[in-house]
């Protein structure tokens, strides 16, 4: 099969995530998104992240009935620090039966050039690029300027300008996020208290 890996934190996984994820499984040449959680990003604020296993948890029940959507815990069980290119050659190693593709923001793929042996993950492996949805009064800085065959931009891909700080800020002030969030996820969320 032909899986494209979503990395994210998600922290917590919202409808804007899945909303991708699904149009890439179902309108590019992906038979399946996993969705991979990734450990402790060093970009990301500390505080505000939940542990490894409910950020699993919650993405376990966002994608439990939707067949093309999946969810991989991968990354946790490598050494630290993980570069992308090293977690491609585990799962690469692990299920050879399948390729492996990575789907990426285009803000991500303005930085992609600094990433550890960028152009080796290049090289053997498709990048999907979705447009980023901008917020009121944020900059929009040039196109990502890197050109390769492997890069397939997906200019169509329906992207909400929803954030997952802007979710946890509003769970934190108690506003109603039942249309950013899946039902089971919300309701996890409001079993544990969480983001309180």
């Amino acid at each position: 099969m032909k899986i494209g890996l979503y990395f994210g934190t998600f922290n917590p996984i919202h409808v804007g995530h899945l909303i991708i994820a699904n149009y890439m499984a179902q309108h590019q040449d992906i038979d399946q998104v996993w969705l991979v959680v990734t450990p402790q990003n060093p970009l990301k604020n500390k505080e505000s992240l939940l542990a490894d296993h409910i950020r699993l948890d919650m993405a376990r029940e966002a994608v439990l009935d939707h067949a093309l959507l999946s969810v991989s815990d991968l990354e946790f069980h490598l050494p630290k620090p993980n570069y992308t290119i090293s977690t491609l050659a585990h799962f690469c190693e692990k299920y050879p039966q399948h390729t492996f593709s990575l789907l990426m923001g285009e803000d991500n793929l303005r930085n992609f050039h600094k990433w550890y042996n960028w152009e080796q993950i290049l090289e053997k492996h498709h990048l999907y690029v979705y447009p980023r949805a901008f917020t009121p009064g944020e900059v929009i800085h040039s196109q990502p300027n890197i050109k390769h065959a492997n890069i397939i931009q997906v200019p169509d891909v329906p992207v909400l300008g929803v954030s997952a700080s802007k979710i946890r800020a509003m769970l934190a002030a108690q506003q109603d996020c039942s249309f950013l969030l899946t039902e089971r996820v919300l309701n996890y969320i409001e079993q544990r208290g969480l983001y309180q």
